[in-house]
């Protein structure tokens, strides 16, 4: 080694361990785009499990309840409109935003959340959940209907809420299929 001269340090050499571990984590994710019912399922399956080891440790309601509060939030995100219709009544910005009135041209609903970053985040919070529960520390004793009572009173005026702001502005976040328009020729011979 010449004078001067730093010796290299295992970091310099090449990715570190962590943004390798990072990428192969981004490589999974990509690779499960495309398979939408198995993401859910797992999903789905993880959260039974969740609520099965609660019911049969009859304990970590406080976790439970800060995940309910979580999820509940995720799905508030994923139903709301990226571009939030209430707020661009003020601005005159140009950009994607929800029809206002029946002559306005129609502009496509996109989520605040979408569809995979809310798969992700909820199994995740899940998994971290999960993971709480295997620590007596977390298992704070307290009285768990109270709980359920503020969960279900936060769900139903949330989720009233967020309906009547998709009435006001005339959006629905969930669209099954493309609609179909009959062109003149297809309604002339339906009539005959």
């Amino acid at each position: 080694m010449a004078t001067g001269e730093t010796p290299a340090s295992p970091t310099s050499r090449g990715p570190s361990l962590w943004s390798r571990l990072n990428a192969r984590y981004q490589k999974f994710l990509d690779d499960l785009v495309p398979y939408r019912g198995g993401r859910w399922g797992f999903c789905i399956c993880t959260l039974l499990v969740y609520i099965i080891r609660i019911y049969f440790l009859q304990g970590w309601y406080i976790v439970t309840y800060a995940l309910a509060i979580y999820l509940l939030s995720l799905f508030i995100a994923f139903l709301s409109p990226k571009f939030d219709p209430a707020v661009e009544e003020d601005t005159d910005e140009d950009g994607p935003s929800l029809p206002t009135t029946s002559n306005e041209e129609f502009k496509p609903f996109i989520r605040r959340l979408p569809e995979f970053k809310f798969w992700h985040s909820m199994t995740r919070a899940i998994l971290i959940a999960f993971i709480c529960t295997f620590f007596s520390i977390l298992n704070i004793p307290v009285f768990w209907p109270i709980l359920l009572i503020y969960f279900i009173v936060l769900f139903a005026v949330t989720m009233k809420k967020q309906i009547m702001h998709m009435i006001k502005y005339k959006y629905l976040p969930f669209t099954h299929g493309k609609r179909r328009y009959q062109s003149k020729d297809d309604t002339s011979s339906s009539s005959l």
